[in-house]
């Protein structure tokens, strides 16, 4: 373990009475925040890219000056701008090339002048690192749509794609649900070669490099031979591409309509992504649908939804999180319990029960169609692409409900439905994956449109803790199960070597071990068990002095070199406290200093603040700022402590 201040190391830590007065102060705030219909909503934050796209996507329609709007969306960027002269994808992070050439095109088309000195060192920053041409594929892309870069420039997808049969090496079923519902309308703009409109006619020559465009490394995630085939299959299809037959052509470009419009989801958007439904609504203005057109129209409608406008600033959301936040925060305040808990869960589980998916046989039924359907989505709604981690962290507050109060049958159904189509979609190797099964075919990661190394949605540790600590606490066990056995045994076969877990949709090893821990003790290994106790001696091992936790993203840098320290944040003290005590660590001084640090941070509101990048979109790629993690987490952990302590009791009884 570091080394830790003497006063730390005292015995003198925060008192029950204490920790309960900030238990009580951080559930009243929560309480506070709830919605009239009962769910919780928080922001979620990105990098520059989306609030530059939403921008761009204005001036790529030709939609009416809003002035005000991009005032205060201007701010934003200015103020998130690094002291690299760049835009970093995280908070305080390195500089990146891609959310870099975004920001700055944005600013330029909002009327920022060029020989701003923000933008001089922008721009500066942004040729020291090859030029725009050097930014990724959805950033060429753009580029291109713009005028800004030629389309050879640009991985090449023929629109023909969509119609190539399901058992074909590189089809769209093949891949994750999000590259589906941002690659399907990218290929129609893609094959019309689509210009924007950009009235004000602001070009960005100058990011690009003088001489030739240098070719692009061979990524760390892609095989140096399935890339070289790949890439010279590109080359191929640039040159076939005009053979194609125009009929073809149109079916094509017919069919991936459909299936944009099939999926549209109201106001909640394709996907309920944002580059999903940007590149829907520039479909459907390439293919000349008016703007009142009805799916046009609600396309157009679901991206105004994201955005955050405050007095002075605004951005835009890459999505909403309703779903996650209401189940977390539900699991929360039942640990609080009380008062606060019968004030709030109640109401806030009824406004989850309708959100249940029970008809639509979504995009992963292709791989289970006999599974019936029964999953949540991560956003209000998104009826073909509900995902694995809310759904069992839904069940498993559903569940906890009907006994501490005692709703009776009222949410039977929906438990066991949710339940059966997690189960149903646990791929072969034991684990499960956020959306889709066995979601594994990692040769795409090698075609040229594949950079961000993110087509896939594979099993992962965290969300396949998530689901075998819903199973485990609806009763499943090892001994009677096949399932779970092939669970837990791809949990163990996933731990690494230093006794962590991957986390993949949060940051980042911290965030796996706090998953793994609290399945594995769900499941009935006590801190007895090897991989428990390896887990647990890894937690122990990196605690910073203050007391608390901290990882940084840099942890998921291109070798997957394994943990970067980082100043201690408040939601991974508190997912390294919640997996200590599934441990059984309830008693090590370790998680006293941890406790006493949620407790001397919490401030005037009951809560937690915390600027870090936590959540994770794709790693390396894209980073997420959940602002309800600081909040909810550390309720959470420091509710349990005290629960622990109060009941004499070593280890949580509930799957969370």
């Amino acid at each position: 373990m570091k080394d830790v201040p003497a006063d730390l190391l005292s015995d003198d830590t925060a008192a029950l009475d204490d920790i309960e007065a900030g238990v009580s102060r951080a559930a009243e705030a929560l309480r506070r925040q709830q919605r009239e219909d009962g769910h919780w909503v928080f922001e979620l934050e990105a990098d520059a890219t989306i609030p530059a796209e939403y921008i761009l996507l204005r001036q790529h329609l030709a939609e009416p000056d809003a002035p005000e709007l991009e005032a205060k969306l201007g701010r934003y960027l200015r103020r998130i701008q690094g002291d690299h002269g760049g835009w970093p994808l995280f908070h305080g992070g390195a500089f990146d090339i891609s959310a870099s050439v975004k920001a700055y095109f944005a600013l330029k088309m909002i009327g920022d002048s060029p020989e701003a000195p923000h933008m001089q060192r922008a721009r500066a920053a942004i040729l020291a690192h090859g030029g725009a041409a050097r930014a990724n594929v959805f950033t060429r892309i753009l580029l291109a749509l713009y005028g800004e870069l030629s389309w050879r420039h640009v991985p090449t997808i023929p629109v023909e794609m969509i119609l190539l049969p399901r058992w074909f090496p590189v089809h769209i079923g093949r891949m994750s649900y999000w590259a589906r519902t941002v690659l399907v309308p990218l290929l129609v703009l893609q094959a019309l070669r689509v210009r924007a409109r950009n009235p004000r006619g602001v070009r960005i020559q100058e990011l690009f490099a003088r001489g030739r465009v240098p070719a692009r490394k061979t990524r760390t995630h892609q095989h140096p031979g399935w890339a070289l085939f790949f890439n010279g299959l590109d080359g191929g299809l640039k040159v076939a591409e005009p053979l194609w037959p125009r009929k073809l052509r149109r079916q094509a470009i017919e069919r991936c309509v459909q299936f944009v419009t099939e999926r549209l989801n109201g106001e909640d958007g394709l996907g309920a992504i944002y580059p999903a439904m940007a590149n829907a609504v520039m479909m459907y203005d390439a293919l000349g649908y008016p703007e009142d057109h009805p799916d046009r129209a609600i396309a157009r409608k679901s991206i105004e939804k994201l955005l955050v406008i405050r007095e002075d600033e605004a951005y835009c959301q890459p999505c909403v999180s309703p779903v996650w936040d209401t189940a977390l925060t539900a699991h929360a305040m039942m640990e609080v319990g009380g008062e606060a808990a019968e004030q709030t869960v109640p109401q806030a589980l009824a406004w989850l029960k309708p959100l249940q998916e029970l008809e639509v046989k979504g995009d992963w039924a292709e791989q289970r169609p006999h599974v019936r359907p029964g999953g949540w989505a991560f956003q209000y709604r998104n009826a073909h692409y509900p995902d694995l981690d809310d759904t069992a962290v839904v069940v498993m507050a559903m569940d906890r409900a009907r006994t501490q109060f005692g709703l009776g049958k009222d949410y039977d159904e929906a438990v066991a439905r949710g339940a059966e189509w997690t189960a149903g979609l646990q791929s072969g190797n034991g684990g499960w994956g956020a959306f889709d099964v066995d979601n594994t075919h990692y040769y795409l990661n090698n075609i040229p449109f594949a950079d961000h190394g993110a087509l896939l949605d594979p099993p992962t540790s965290d969300v396949s803790a998530r689901c075998v600590g819903m199973l485990a606490q609806l009763g499943e066990t090892a001994e009677t199960s096949p399932r779970m056995r092939a669970a837990l045994s791809y949990l163990e076969r996933e731990q690494e070597a230093d006794g962590s877990w991957f986390g993949r949709w949060g940051v980042n090893y911290i965030y796996g071990t706090w998953s793994a821990l609290l399945a594995l003790n769900a499941a009935g290994l006590d801190g007895n068990a090897p991989s428990v106790r390896r887990g647990a001696d890894w937690l122990l091992s990196i605690q910073n002095p203050d007391g608390g936790w901290g990882e940084d993203c840099e942890s998921y840098s291109l070798d997957y070199r394994g943990y970067e320290p980082a100043p201690s944040t408040a939601s991974q003290t508190a997912w390294a406290l919640l997996g200590l005590m599934a441990a059984g660590e309830v008693d090590h001084p370790a998680v006293a200093r941890g406790i006493e640090y949620l407790r001397r941070t919490q401030d005037e509101t009951g809560l937690w603040q915390q600027d870090a990048y936590t959540g994770g979109g794709f790693p390396r790629v894209f980073y997420l700022r959940y602002h309800g993690y600081p909040k909810f987490f550390p309720l959470w952990a420091m509710a349990r402590y005290r629960n622990l302590k109060r009941g004499n009791a070593r280890r949580p009884a509930h799957g969370m």
